[in-house]
């Protein structure tokens, strides 16, 4: 096998254990915290050496890895973690942020003598599970061969987006991808709700699709999930794709673009939120249809 790293995993949601556990299978050493401790005791169960607090799970690591909520929870982490942060150690950050998020993602690596690399993820719980990950990222060729085993453990396939980090270019990627993902989950609730309130079986519809240019996997996947209510465990929680969406429709604003689907998009995931479901998953934007 490849070069033996030490990895610390800040945050083992659905993503984040996934990838703890891809990395212990490579034969990484890997420490893991999480705000929930109890999310962190199977990983430990697996071999992972499980921390109490983020400043505890970073100590001897070459590379820290960041899955969190959001660049707020992503900053609070980091900055727990600063007393065991060893200058120079590589910090990949996989969490979907903003666009504005990014440069100060960037000051605070700087500010703790982190090496960083913007590492967004594209792909849910199965693909995280199988090490199959498409990774968005940028960062400089210095880094890049350090931080190579990790990305090749929880990945794929990585794709280098550029040099600078702090330009936000593989998160400014991340949610171009997530665009389309919430905007055809959506469209997989829409069509199941109109279907059934104009009396068509869905699966006439998708007999329809069949084998042609407009039939997608990731459609069929989600219209499943919706007729069989099988929305728990989530492979993109309402929680999480409701967060994007609202990033998505900032980063629109930001320069100038009015996404009128993005924005009716976020507003559906608020109101299935609203209904308590936000760890469904993001399927479950169907009930949003229901007046």
């Amino acid at each position: 096998m490849g070069t033996k790293l030490n990895v610390a995993v800040l945050g083992t949601g659905i993503m984040g254990a996934a990838m703890a556990r891809n990395l212990l299978r490579a034969g990484h050493e890997v420490s893991v915290w999480n705000r929930d401790a109890a999310k962190t005791e199977p990983l430990a169960a697996e071999g992972a050496r499980s921390a109490g607090t983020p400043a505890g799970a970073v100590e001897a690591a070459d590379v820290v890895l960041t899955m969190l909520y959001d660049a707020a929870a992503v900053e609070q982490v980091i900055r727990s973690a600063a007393p065991g942060v060893r200058p120079g150690t590589a910090w990949v950050q996989s969490t979907t942020v903003g666009v504005q998020d990014v440069p100060a993602l960037a000051a605070l690596a700087a500010e703790l003598g982190l090496d960083l690399v913007e590492a967004p993820v594209s792909g849910t719980r199965a693909p995280a599970e199988a090490g199959q990950l498409l990774v968005l990222a940028a960062g400089p060729e210095s880094v890049r061969q350090r931080v190579a085993p990790v990305l090749d453990a929880v990945g794929a396939r990585t794709i280098w987006t550029g040099d600078d980090p702090s330009t936000g270019s593989a998160a400014r990627l991340k949610l171009v991808v997530n665009s389309w993902v919430i905007a055809a989950s959506n469209a997989a609730g829409e069509v199941v709700a109109l279907a059934q309130a104009l009396g068509v079986d869905p699966q006439q519809f998708l007999g329809v699709l069949d084998g042609g240019p407009l039939d997608l996997p990731y459609l069929r996947m989600k219209i499943d999930l919706i007729l069989n209510d099988h929305l728990e465990p989530a492979s993109f929680a309402v929680d999480t794709a409701r967060k994007d969406a609202h990033l998505i429709v900032e980063a629109a604003a930001g320069h100038s673009l009015l996404l009128d689907g993005a924005a009716a998009y976020a507003a559906r995931l608020d109101r299935v939120a609203g209904q308590g479901r936000t760890k469904q998953d993001m399927a479950a934007a169907f009930y949003a249809s229901r007046q």
